[in-house]
């Protein structure tokens, strides 16, 4: 098995000098799309299993959690439920948030307050 290097696809442009003829324009090529090879279908369904199963122990106990969204802002509280996409927090408010939306999250028990 031989590894072979991935080389970025560069496109041309269609450039044309200020006072030059037409023939020496470049022709234009759209750049060719590249994705990174997914994870396996098992690597995915595990760490999927592993947060639900999180979300339900701390759902279950009403731990006290603290979750940082990706702007910075900081939301302290119990998770009442999730779904596929969002979580319900009860805190000072109720407050619903994208998982999208959510950087990072621990229980306010481990900052050592």
């Amino acid at each position: 098995m031989s590894i072979q290097p991935v080389l970025p696809v560069i496109p041309s442009r269609k450039v044309r000098a200020p006072n030059g003829p037409r023939s020496r324009a470049l022709k234009f090529t759209p750049p060719v799309t590249f994705r990174f090879p997914a994870h396996s279908v098992e690597d995915g369904a595990a760490h999927h299993q592993a947060e639900l199963f999180y979300l339900q122990k701390q759902i279950q106990t009403q731990t006290q959690m603290v979750i940082i969204l990706e702007d910075g802002e900081q939301i302290e509280g119990c998770i009442e439920w999730y779904d596929r996409s969002s979580l319900k927090v009860r805190g000072r408010t109720k407050t619903l948030i994208y998982k999208s939306a959510v950087k990072y999250m621990y229980k306010l028990t481990e900052t050592g307050q």
